[in-house]
């Protein structure tokens, strides 16, 4: 009976806290877990088919850092049109361009191609996920904020996350394996499946309220100054999060090509990489969340990071597809982190201030993965594919995580 009446407990209290979720929120996180099935798809094979189109590691480093860069540099601006005029078209947008680069993608003949797929991908993938973060950040309560993201990111980046490397494997092998003609029906599949979730948000998602106080300068860098004088830690909490965002410019784009080219990975075990990379926040994020929510952001920060780390020198030593596989698997506490983190970012700030905030994060965030992104291409050609990844082991421990014992706590912040 005991059993009985705490499992049916557990399950009243999990119901509770879905329902009291906004709506807005529930639309947004079961678009993100329907882009993250399509983007785990075809992630494996992302480097791997840029390279075999004949580009370097310079080049694709370079592919990487236009995209990345483009995307940052609209950031504070798309953060104004947002508190203008609402989320929803600059979210439909954002889908829109993700669009344009899986079609890119699946017509590209050579890497040439690749490089306008990927700045429509970056600026598709910032803009779509600037009006998800505001959403986040102006709809959910401190209490459940950290928790529900987990609960997005589990589902999107855990189960769904999981599958979509599993199907990626099995479509590429029946297309003709790891080469650009097995590789390209997947963008095909991802176009699709993007188009699904634009006439989604379209009609799911109601057009919102202007959020942003009169208050607001309608000169756009007044309106950006406002944002820096409200709050004195701004500063460190901005070269915090662009640190943590340093992976998707220096470690994820390089991971899977370094386990093909270097460790000779076959499909499975790339796959399977992606899928332990999925694994981890789906077991492990909601827990690490409620942790965050009832014992605060830094302490569990400093707690994971260790993880992070082991993955990276894992990748590098290898010895076996199934340390790539852990590797992969610990890689996913890389994507708790980033979650904690926005968490913290969130909290910094009351909702009319929130899509300006989020447009300067975004332009630090990615102008820093630009430029590690070339970094890494060049670090990958001229010294060794291993070093790029310890370097960012390098920052990350000696920069990031000093600074982060500097900043107060956010969770309980005052607006």
């Amino acid at each position: 009976m005991r059993i009985r009446e705490k499992t049916t407990t557990a399950v009243s209290t999990w119901i509770g806290f879905l329902t009291r979720q906004p709506h807005d929120w529930m639309i947004t996180a079961t678009r993100t877990s329907i882009y993250r099935f399509f983007y785990q798809m075809v992630l494996p094979y992302l480097s791997i088919y840029t390279l075999s189109l004949g580009a370097s590691g310079l080049q694709l480093g370079l592919v990487n850092s236009i995209g990345i860069g483009v995307a940052g540099i609209l950031g504070p601006l798309t953060g104004c049109v947002i508190d203008r005029v609402g989320y929803k078209v600059i979210y439909l947008v954002g889908i829109s361009m993700l669009a344009v680069s899986w079609f890119l993608y699946a017509i590209a003949q050579s890497w040439e191609i690749i490089i306008v797929g990927m700045l429509a991908y970056w600026v598709g993938f910032g803009t779509s996920m600037h009006s998800c973060s505001v959403i986040c950040g102006s709809a959910l309560s401190n209490k459940d904020r950290a928790t529900a993201m987990s609960v997005c990111e589990s589902l999107a980046a855990g189960l769904l996350g999981m599958l979509g490397p599993m199907v990626g494997a099995f479509l590429v092998i029946r297309f003709g394996g790891v080469n650009v003609e097995g590789i390209r029906p997947l963008f095909y599949i991802c176009l699709v499946g993007t188009i699904c979730t634009f006439f989604f948000v379209l009609i799911k998602l109601p057009a919102p309220t202007r959020i942003i106080s009169a208050k607001q300068s309608p000169n756009l860098f007044k309106g950006l100054s406002e944002v820096f004088a409200y709050r004195r830690s701004v500063k460190r909490f901005l070269a915090i999060s662009s640190i943590v965002f340093l992976p998707q410019g220096m470690v994820i784009p390089f991971a899977q090509a370094f386990a093909r080219e270097v460790k000779g990975a076959d499909p499975y075990t790339l796959g399977a990489m992606v899928t332990g990379f999925a694994l981890t926040p789906f077991l492990l994020g909601i827990p690490i969340g409620r942790i965050a929510d009832r014992f605060g952001r830094k302490r569990v920060l400093l707690s994971i990071a260790p993880f992070a780390w082991a993955s990276i020198l894992i990748l590098i030593w290898a010895p076996s597809s199934a340390f790539l596989i852990l590797s992969g698997a610990l890689q996913g506490f890389i994507y708790i982190n980033s979650i904690i983190t926005m968490a913290m970012i969130f909290e910094l700030f009351p909702s009319e201030y929130m899509g300006r905030w989020m447009g300067i994060n975004r332009f630090f965030r990615m102008s820093l993965a630009a430029v590690s992104a070339y970094a890494a291409g060049f670090i990958w050609d001229t010294i060794g594919p291993a070093y790029l990844f310890i370097a960012f082991i390098g920052v990350d421990l000696l920069i990031r995580i000093p600074l982060l014992i500097s900043v107060p706590e956010t969770k309980e912040l005052k607006h």
